[in-house]
């Protein structure tokens, strides 16, 4: 392709460059505007360019020196976007040349956002052991939260996987949970596999629908972008090039832990969550979790934060609730429990009192 010049009367023709631009970690119907009007902008202040948006991806054709000017504003209004969730054709002029809006003088700062998610909510740490968290992934590979319900663990962790595919630092998210009842029989499930395993991953999923468009989830998911999956689905494989959080950790046994521990690959980010007061694996079943904490916490790579009550961000009486568990005095704790943390049955209360009978 050529692009013509006239200069004193003579005609040159230079070669066209051509560059694709993708967009394709957010709504191009959102980026490029109604009926294309943040692209119509774009386009007048870039006359000398030919620009074609198709999906998710822009197509620049023209001459070396303008492309790359364009590149230079098109990444500032993507990185605009990423941070506010919307792109006003205010916006957009502001950052083609024009002066800052009044609008855009008024917009809060976003230093410690994790991430821009629906309706341009943003997620971000809200405690300082949730900062901690931020920080220890951000300096380590592997790093494990642990701390009551309701402290954000989960959802902190979600919103920096969100963040790093956004940032492309990695290729994909696996999200997986022990699939164990929390202390009662469900019984038989009807439905096909995922059906009956879909339960156990429900507080993933509404996490990654906070952060990202449903429609968006639903394609990432389809193509594998993101992943869903329980942690009996993690044996033999190596995870590379991926930010992966194992969930409820604490309903993983010694060996599931360290089977999902060493699939990591090169280039993988681990976060594992969980709650030691609350495990819910079978009698005499040891939490895998609890085993980490004592064998790992002086690996380098490796750090555990830990979160309590005053990180907790649901309903003010979560947090009363904790600290309520938490005083009951431990002599009476050990008269409700066994030796691995767990309320005896009936019938292991008749052997007792059977051999001491005899």
């Amino acid at each position: 392709m050529w692009i013509t010049h006239t200069v004193e009367k003579r005609v040159i023709r230079l070669p066209l460059s051509e560059v694709i631009i993708p967009i394709d970690t957010f709504n191009p119907v959102e980026f490029f505007g109604v009926n294309d009007s943040n692209l119509e902008i774009i386009r007048k202040g870039f006359p000398e360019l030919k620009l074609v948006a198709r999906g998710n991806e822009i197509k620049v054709i023209g001459d070396e020196k303008h492309i790359h000017l364009f590149s230079e504003k098109i990444n500032k209004l993507i990185q605009h976007y990423q941070k506010f969730g919307s792109l006003t054709a205010d916006n957009v002029s502001h950052f083609l040349g024009a002066e800052p809006s009044r609008e855009m003088a008024q917009q809060p700062p976003t230093g410690d956002v994790l991430v821009f998610g629906q309706n341009g909510i943003m997620v971000r740490a809200r405690t300082a052991n949730q900062k901690r968290m931020v920080e220890s992934s951000e300096k380590n590979d592997v790093v494990f939260a642990i701390g009551p319900a309701g402290t954000g663990k989960t959802y902190t962790a979600v919103a920096l996987a969100v963040r790093a595919l956004k940032n492309r630092e990695i290729k994909r998210i696996i999200l997986t949970r022990p699939a164990v009842e929390a202390g009662e029989n469900l019984g038989f499930l009807p439905g096909d596999l995922k059906e009956k395993i879909d339960p156990y991953l429900r507080p993933l999923y509404d996490a990654l629908y906070d952060m990202i468009q449903g429609e968006k989830v639903k394609t990432y998911v389809e193509n594998g972008i993101i992943e869903v999956a329980p942690l009996a689905f993690m044996r033999g494989r190596t995870l590379d090039n991926a930010f992966v959080i194992l969930d409820e950790a604490q309903n993983a046994t010694e060996s599931q832990l360290k089977m999902f521990l060493t699939r990591m690959g090169p280039s993988a980010k681990f976060i594992v969550t969980g709650d030691t007061t609350q495990v819910d694996l079978p009698k005499y079943q040891p939490s895998g979790l609890i085993q980490a904490t004592r064998l790992l916490k002086n690996i380098d790579g490796i750090e555990f934060v830990t979160l309590d009550a005053t990180d907790v961000v649901r309903h003010r009486l979560v947090r009363d609730i904790i600290h309520a568990y938490d005083k009951e005095p431990a002599q009476e704790k050990d008269n409700n429990r066994d030796y691995k943390g767990r309320r005896p049955s009936k019938r292991n209360d008749q052997e007792h009192s059977e051999k001491e009978s005899d």
